[in-house]
């Protein structure tokens, strides 16, 4: 009985490294997936607080005309805190669009702005191209205080 059991037991050793091969793969795949999306998170709240921090510059600095005024004909004073702020998180900054907008047309105290900032994705990881690259963008809003 003993040879039998022996040369079955000899049969049986190739089937574990393929399980272990296709195993390991579905697992190497599923932790480039979880990076790939943490870093997709990271690039979102990096594009979402650059808009903020647009936004707030231009609520603060929106009619102060003694520092050279931002409003709806100069938004480069914007654009540039902008893409400060999304080169500290390490972004290409010539990926960004940024579009500044005052819906009543003026800076004046009391009146609104927006920053919108969209910035496309594009992984490290060339197998997940067809599913992440995304344009991932946000939008902030606030009132002229100043």
């Amino acid at each position: 009985m003993r040879p039998l059991v022996a040369s079955r037991w000899k049969m049986d050793l190739g089937s574990t490294m393929v399980e272990f091969s296709l195993i390991a793969f579905m697992f190497i795949i599923m932790l480039f997936g979880v990076v790939e999306l943490g870093r997709m998170v990271l690039v979102y709240t990096t594009v979402a607080n650059a808009a903020r921090a647009g936004a707030r510059y231009a609520i603060v600095h929106g009619g102060d005309l003694t520092t050279g005024a931002s409003g709806p004909g100069n938004t480069t004073q914007i654009q540039t805190v902008v893409q400060n702020y999304a080169s500290a998180g390490l972004l290409n900054t010539n990926n960004l669009t940024i579009t500044v907008n005052y819906p009543y047309g003026t800076n004046t105290a009391g009146s609104p702005v927006s920053v919108t900032v969209t910035y496309p994705y594009d992984p490290l990881v060339n197998y997940f191209n067809s599913a992440l690259s995304v344009n991932l963008g946000s939008t902030s809003e606030g009132v002229i205080t100043f």
